[in-house]
């Protein structure tokens, strides 16, 4: 090298420091040496963070370029001036729209007209994006509201009934606790009310005189519905219900038919509801079913034949769940004299989500071959031998996901929400009398996309115990099964959640490079119904992290996958799922990004006080009061099984304010895998400093966060490259 040669410098990581602390549990002693970390407000914390930082940043510099590919390639494929289909409530047209350059949505309105045609009068009007819409008012526009502040969020709005006021509640910390306000909408002005600290979810009662909302505990929990009256001091609010089991969530709605305010209260594993009568205001909460009978289930009010009615999706004798209806006057029986009615049997084969209902209808959510679908049946008949079978749409693809996006009570439709792998979203009117599907709009995607340079199919993994895990697996069609192509594994595998096929502009930059897209619906989560979900949690959590290292394993061996170049991928819960196959399986990775990962779970489970840990016991077991719950959790959590192997590229990326899974679990978690791996790949933690579960708050800042992402395991698989479009396929 000559004298004026530049040197290469390497960047090195910050130095951790250590600081044993113990902790002891069930006679079982463990040394936490960056338990520090977790003082939050500590000089010393918040730089160490800032020089993670910077050490991520120089050693993921040179994959800069490819961020700004992708970041583009995002924003190029994005309609950026585009509307929602409006939605009709009462007498106006509600819908959204967002403009190119700007960060936030914009929340507008129109007149709706009442002609006596329900097909007239319930056919949206046409917005096109970029085009005025004649007699819009906008209702807030978030561009203004987040001006000036490090973070915006919505986390709820609310009409009244005669359409004049509008609440709506903003978090600007990322931290998940709004700001209520309330807005005239005929005068633009803000009224005085004012409700600072509370939760997601709010709604006006149907004389518009109060406002309901939720608040959290200091562990982040719900557990008080509160009312505000127009017009009060916030000192004055009445709290509704309290829930003072700490391991019960608390919510609450406003009936289809705004008859009664519904307070739901419930684990994964049981509920009850209490009810308000908004007709008998003072007549206090009645309990439907008390939680003393370990039924879980969702209730809706409906009217048959003039008679007051309860719609139940409820596990009574019923794993998958199903539908029965009770006459309201039923529930001041004891549980074994009520007299209930079938009306959607279980089945084996079909998990119930839900129902929702308007004047004629019951609309039911439905999972059948891990797909969710929509199925409608009148109310007429309902629970009789006259009761008519359910309709379903129908739609050509094998992997799809169909959702209901919007029952108005007095409305002859509902709107279903659709989209797959290959399909951008669509918004479907169906009309109850008839079945029809009337299409109001697809997404577009712009630069060209064509579905039919992508395939996505179904293949099955065996588990090591011989259950077939389901994967859907996207990739370009010219690809050959040869073995070379990479691959990005995704999964969550907890909270009975489901993984659901869905579009994604995003995704796109990861198959034109040609990487192969696998999505694992492994044990845990919710896909193949409630046994799926049992056979992935407490006691045999274990499952859902081999079944992933499975699925890896079955992908290398496909004949469409090289195992030397796959990267995975998994957030909050699905980050504790990285953490735990790395653990398990590190050589099966060449890079691994864990978002916002719950990496540390038995300290935070064993500490009550810290946010949301005692509603994690129905999920993993309490290790506090269970010795064996405490050995099985010591036996997977990420943090406390970090062991001298050769780790592969890791990139933790948390976010500063996140309540949910705290900064401090990816933090410990990076400094305990550096002081360990035998190998050389880089270990970066990445924090976001103003931002919360989600990460940065805007659009443009999620393209980035996501383009950084897949820039990361991209870069680690050796696909940087766009595939030539002159390729041919070979199917």
């Amino acid at each position: 090298m000559t004298a004026d040669a530049t040197t290469l410098v390497v960047p090195v990581p910050p130095p951790a420091r250590k600081v044993p602390i113990e902790r002891t549990h069930h006679g079982d002693t463990f040394v936490d040496n960056y338990e520090w970390m977790r003082d939050k407000e500590s000089a010393e914390l918040i730089d160490h963070l800032k020089r993670e930082n910077e050490y991520t940043d120089a050693v993921t510099r040179h994959q800069e370029p490819l961020r700004e590919a992708i970041f583009t390639e995002i924003k190029e494929r994005t309609q950026e001036t585009d509307l929602s289909v409006p939605a009709r409530k009462k007498g106006w047209w509600y819908y959204s729209r967002t403009e190119e350059g700007k960060q936030y949505g914009i929340q507008c309105r129109v007149a709706a007209a009442d002609t006596g045609d329900l097909g007239r009068d319930w056919t949206p009007p046409e917005v096109v994006p970029g085009r005025p819409v004649e007699g819009e008012q906008v209702m807030l526009d978030g561009n203004e509201l987040a001006e000036g502040k490090p973070f915006f969020s919505l986390g709820g709005l609310s009409v009244t009934e005669d359409g004049r006021l509008l609440a709506y509640c903003e978090d600007n910390a990322g931290d998940e606790r709004f700001t209520l306000r309330i807005k005239d909408l005929e005068t633009g002005e803000l009224l005085p009310d004012e409700v600072p600290n509370i939760f997601y979810g709010l709604s006006f009662s149907p004389d518009g005189e109060r406002v309901y909302y939720t608040v959290v505990d200091d562990s982040w929990r719900p557990y008080q519905v509160r009312a505000h009256t127009l017009g009060t001091p916030v000192a004055d609010d009445v709290v509704v219900y309290q829930e003072d089991d700490v391991a019960m969530w608390t919510g609450f709605e406003v009936s289809a038919d705004r008859t009664r305010l519904l307070v739901s209260i419930g684990c994964s594993e049981y509920s009850e509801y209490r009810v308000l009568d908004f007709a008998k205001p003072d007549g206090g909460l009645t309990t439907l079913i008390p939680r003393s009978e370990r039924i879980l289930y969702d209730a809706e009010p409906v009217s048959i034949d003039g008679t007051p009615h309860y719609l139940l999706t409820h596990d009574r004798d019923a794993r998958n769940s199903m539908v029965s209806l009770v006459a309201a006057s039923e529930f001041g029986k004891p549980l074994a004299e009520q007299q209930w009615t079938t009306v959607v049997t279980h089945d084996d084969a079909v998990r119930v989500n839900g129902v929702a209902v308007t004047r004629t209808h019951l609309v039911l959510s439905i999972r059948k071959n891990t797909i969710e679908r929509v199925q409608v049946l009148p109310l007429a008949g309902l629970g009789t031998s006259a009761q008519e079978p359910p309709t379903e749409p129908d739609f050509d693809e094998e992997l799809f996901t169909c959702t209901l996006a919007n029952a108005e009570f007095d409305s002859p439709i509902i709107r279903l929400s659709y989209t797959s792998y290959l399909t951008p979203p669509r918004v479907y009117d169906y009309l109850l009398d008839d079945g029809a599907l009337q299409l109001r709009k697809e997404t577009e995607v712009r630069s060209g996309y064509d579905p039919s340079q992508y395939i996505a199919e179904r293949q099955w993994a065996p588990a090591a115990d011989g259950t077939l895990i389901p994967l859907s697996v996207v990739r370009r069609a010219e690809l050959a099964q040869d073995g070379t192509n990479p691959a990005v594994v995704y999964a969550y595998g907890s909270y009975e959640a489901s993984m659901d096929p869905s579009f994604s502009v995003a995704r796109l930059s990861l198959l034109d490079r040609g990487i192969i897209y696998v999505t694992a619906h492994i044990r845990g989560g919710g896909e193949m119904g409630r046994s799926w979900y049992d056979d992935g949690k407490k006691l045999a959590k274990k499952n859902t992290f081999t079944d992933f290292v499975d699925a890896t394993s079955y992908l290398g061996t496909s004949g469409w996958i090289d195992a030397g170049r796959i990267a995975a991928i998994g957030g909050s819960a699905g980050g504790l799922l990285m953490g735990a196959v790395a653990n398990l399986a590190p050589e099966k990775y060449r890079a691994i990004v864990a978002q916002v990962p719950f990496v540390d779970a038995l300290t935070t489970i064993l500490d009550p006080e810290l946010p949301l840990s005692a509603l994690e016991w129905e999920e993993w077991g309490n290790p506090i009061t269970d010795p064996e719950v405490y050995r099985y959790m010591k036996e997977y959590t990420p943090y406390e099984n970090v062991r001298p192997v050769a780790y592969p590229r890791i990139a933790a990326v948390t976010s500063y304010n996140d309540t949910r899974v705290l900064y401090v679990e990816p933090a410990k978690w990076v400094a305990q895998l550096r002081e360990t791996t035998t190998g050389s790949e880089p270990i970066v933690l990445k924090t976001e400093m103003d931002g919360g579960h989600g990460g940065a708050s805007g659009r443009y800042s999620r393209w980035r966060d996501v383009a950084w992402d897949y820039a990361f395991v991209a870069d680690a698989l050796g696909a940087t490259e766009v595939l030539s479009r002159s390729t041919s396929s070979v199917e």
